[in-house]
């Protein structure tokens, strides 16, 4: 996609403060920032503790890992695509077999000049070289692996080189190694009883596009301040049904545009026609800004009630008229109810905090009314007594 295509007026990409900036972040440099704020909470994090059980009743959950037996309220599985938590409370997991095998690796091997550089697709599959030294990216189209779960050998990388490449490459050392398949599945519901998933635990697909980690992330963002709600008794145990009400359909939406993904991607003489016609589209400003914006994931949304474009959506950063931004007064995570001047009536800060400010560039808002995840609930016009009982509990 160019640069130079991207239609920046386009009201789903601008008018959002600094936060149209869009760039890109390493997980482990992700991974590092949310450990540190964790911690600064007084979070313990344990690692190594592999589950072997648990039992739930009506109290709780019992929870039996890393040779302890510790006992919650609930239990969110939060461990991966083959979740032992999944499995084992019983949760379904339709969706579409693999169909491909992929593997992703930095080695060290002999040969490599003879590779291209970046991505090429050949008769045979799909391999990525570089650009730091020894990364190789395969895909193969003729199956899924025989299984998963054994070691990565150089003999198997080394197979899967040349049979997608045609270079005689031979592979001395791997430095780390990763299988990898088109499977896409996803739980019909993400919470069963006190059990509730997130994160791949509740939905696998292929990785092409990066979309799994912003999903995960959007499902932890979205559970936490419910579940807390709800264990702290502020809101009833029906407001975690809307997590999957909201969520699900987003998880549902990544697993077809990577299937998508892995259509256009196989070599096939159709599959190439096809890629051939999207390259076509992607080419103009209105294919490049739809994709752009389908990437990003700035056109997602709840269905909540209310006319304004930003509902239930996450809110602009907007400038203040006391020289702050909206984004400084969200940091603590307890929601906010922005009273610009319009509110139709007062409310009890003890339910959420209240800023009273002016914004000059929406002078005709009354006002907003924030989740705790950043989510509009109400932006002016009928609805916000219910929207206040609904987000933020009874008054």
């Amino acid at each position: 996609m160019k640069g130079e295509l991207l239609d920046e007026s386009d009201p789903e990409l601008g008018g959002h403060g600094p936060v149209d900036k869009l760039g890109f972040v390493l997980q482990q440099q992700l991974e590092a920032v949310l450990a540190e704020r964790a911690a600064e909470l007084g979070v313990e994090i344990r690692r190594g503790m592999e589950l072997t059980g648990f039992e739930t009743d009506d109290g709780g959950v019992t929870v039996h890992a890393g040779g302890e037996t510790v006992r919650a309220d609930w239990l969110v599985g939060c461990d991966g695509g083959r979740s032992p938590v999944r499995k084992l409370a019983g949760f379904d997991f339709p969706g579409t077999p693999p169909e491909i095998t992929g593997h992703q690796a930095i080695v060290e091997m002999e040969g490599a000049d003879q590779l291209a550089k970046g991505w090429t697709t050949t008769p045979t599959g799909i391999y990525a070289h570089g650009p730091q030294p020894g990364r190789i990216l395969t895909v193969e189209f003729d199956g899924p692996p025989e299984d998963r779960t054994e070691p990565i050998t150089m003999a198997e990388l080394e197979k899967s080189i040349r049979a997608v490449s045609g270079v005689d490459v031979r592979v001395t050392a791997v430095k780390s190694a990763t299988r990898f398949t088109d499977n896409a599945r996803q739980v019909s519901a993400y919470r069963l009883g006190r059990v509730l998933l997130a994160g791949d635990a509740a939905h696998v697909h292929s990785p092409f596009g990066g979309q799994g980690l912003n999903l995960g992330i959007g499902d932890a963002v979205n559970l936490g301040w419910k579940l807390a709600s709800v264990v702290r008794g502020r809101l009833p145990e029906s407001l975690l049904d809307t997590y999957t009400s909201e969520r699900h359909p987003i998880g549902e939406w990544v697993l077809n545009w990577t299937r998508a993904q892995i259509a256009l991607m196989r070599p096939d003489a159709h599959a190439r026609a096809l890629r051939g016609v999207v390259a076509d589209l992607v080419d103009t400003t209105t294919g490049t800004t739809y994709f752009v914006k389908k990437i990003s994931g700035v056109w997602q949304s709840y269905d909540l009630p209310g006319d304004h474009p930003w509902v239930g959506r996450s809110v602009p950063d907007l400038e203040l008229a006391d020289g702050t931004r909206l984004a400084d007064h969200l940091h603590g995570g307890a929601g906010l109810l922005l009273d610009l001047g319009g509110l139709p009536s007062t409310v009890d800060e003890k339910r959420v905090p209240v800023l009273g400010a002016g914004c000059q560039d929406h002078p005709d808002l009354p006002g907003l009314l924030i989740r705790p995840d950043g989510i509009v609930a109400w932006a002016g016009g009928d609805g916000l007594a219910e929207a206040l009982t609904t987000w933020f509990g009874a008054d």
